[in-house]
């Protein structure tokens, strides 16, 4: 593609939507992380994470905990390599999904610093949800 502006200027191109999708997934794992890393600065969680005093204190629990955060992992790839058709189901599926789970830890959290990055996944999962339902999913490919 050869594409000549004049210095200075920026021209916007068109970004299919399973690029936009995979930046999405990818934005909300950069979240995840963040958020888990800035949990350890609570005080005493540290502590609770040496004995073993979280939530996931069991094997199974970190079955499902390393299942649940995989599915946004292998959404990146799956968003650019699937075609439309699934693409946009599994899109929809697993955008309401997470965005039900941050709903869940944002009545349950207490700290405004995780409430701010549980609200910003609800509006990219929202944004998900909202691409793929007004088709343009189908106008991209």
């Amino acid at each position: 593609m050869n594409i000549t502006t004049k210095p200075g200027n920026l021209s916007d191109l068109k970004v299919n939507i399973k690029i936009k999708l995979a930046s999405l997934w990818a934005a909300v794992m950069c979240c995840y992380i963040y958020g888990d890393y800035f949990s350890l600065y609570v005080p005493k969680q540290i502590e609770k994470f040496i004995n073993v005093k979280t939530l996931l204190d069991a094997p199974e629990k970190l079955l499902g905990a390393s299942i649940l955060m995989a599915i946004p992992s292998l959404m990146i790839f799956l968003s650019i390599a699937l075609k439309a058709s699934i693409n946009r189901w599994l899109n929809i599926i697993f955008g309401i999904i997470y965005t039900a789970i941050m709903v869940l830890i944002a009545t349950t959290s207490g700290g405004s610093w995780w409430m701010f990055y549980t609200f910003l996944d609800i509006g990219k999962c929202t944004y998900f949800v909202d691409c793929l339902e007004c088709g343009k999913m189908a106008e991209a490919i």
